[in-house]
């Protein structure tokens, strides 16, 4: 009977999941029949709707285009109809506004699922602006301290709020924003160039990265500071993140490596398992800044602006990897 129910399960799951990649890839409103599939898509689907509301933000009303770098080809430039973009208020003293140009629709473009086959990569850096990546821009622009006059490099940074918050607040030597999407590297470029004379002195570039790193590599060695987001949750992903954690951070002074992800399952812990094979040590931290803590109290007491919260999906560990 438990394995007729389990099958069932796994059969339903997949059933709700081809109706994500359906609506994603044609668009359109619903059936009766998807409709009444609705709240199990959102269930399996995961898509952040939702944040933490940290950083103030609004949609900019002036034309995405004007953002857009005019030396690129027409080819080359972001499709503005699908993308919009987003002013945010950094809560620090004299900061800038903080431009983010992100797409906004629900519809997946075939190159999308392309250019992940053609990379092995996955696609969430454009799916939305995930919280734990909100909570992360959080936590730095708390601790400025920790970047300043420092190398710092982003992974799977998608499109850049946390490692574009540091290079306006804190004045770090140099902040390197990556990912291994190429598509969403484009987004980082451009964001880089619209928030163009806020970083002061600090040298800012994007980067296109992939995980799993030659140990020869240019950037072996190199950063002081690793910051990442809801980097852990595929777990083939996981020896070649350890692996470039390891080789980036610097080994004869003081560096270290400043993740925040939800536990998802097991998907953290067997993270973490891999970096404590790998030699690395690391701590984990559930309370870490009483704001955040206190916004997730109130998602687990019953507020309603985020729906369906629950800690194992949405709330953002801290987890720091050392030497």
């Amino acid at each position: 009977m438990e394995a007729n129910s389990s099958s069932n399960s796994t059969r339903n799951a997949s059933s709700l999941r081809w109706k994500i990649l359906k609506r994603a890839i044609l668009g359109g409103p619903s059936s009766n029949s998807d409709n009444q599939s609705e709240v199990g898509i959102q269930r399996i689907s995961r898509k952040a709707t939702h944040s933490f509301n940290l950083i103030p933000c609004r949609v900019k009303k002036d034309s995405p285009e004007e953002i857009l770098d005019s030396s690129l080809s027409e080819k080359k430039q972001l499709h503005s109809s699908r993308d919009a973009v987003f002013c945010y208020t950094l809560p620090v003293a004299n900061a800038p506004q903080l431009l983010l140009h992100q797409r906004v629709d629900d519809i997946a473009n075939l190159s999308d699922f392309e250019v992940c086959n053609k990379y092995d990569i996955d696609n969430t850096g454009l799916v939305c602006q995930w919280p734990s990546e909100e909570v992360l821009a959080y936590y730095c622009l708390a601790h400025p301290d920790t970047f300043r006059q420092k190398s710092v490099i982003e992974l799977g940074s998608g499109y850049g709020l946390a490692g574009l918050a540091v290079a306006m607040t804190t004045e770090a030597l140099e902040v390197i924003i990556s990912d291994g999407n190429p598509q969403v590297v484009g987004y980082i470029q451009h964001n880089i160039n619209a928030n163009f004379g806020g970083f002061g002195s600090t040298e800012v570039k994007p980067l296109m990265l992939h995980w799993g790193l030659d140990k020869d590599s240019n950037f072996s060695n190199k950063f002081d500071i690793i910051i990442a987001s809801d980097c852990t949750f595929f777990k083939e992903f996981h020896p070649e993140l350890v692996q470039t954690i390891k080789l980036l951070l610097k080994r004869e002074v003081s560096s270290e490596a400043i993740l925040f992800s939800p536990k998802r399952g097991d998907s953290l812990d067997k993270f973490l398992l891999k970096v404590k094979d790998s030699g690395l040590r690391f701590s984990v931290d559930e309370i870490y800044h009483t704001e955040v803590w206190k916004c997730h109290q109130g998602f687990v007491n019953g507020d309603d602006s985020w729906p369906n919260y629950e800690m194992d999906h949405c709330y953002p560990l801290l987890v720091r990897i050392t030497w």
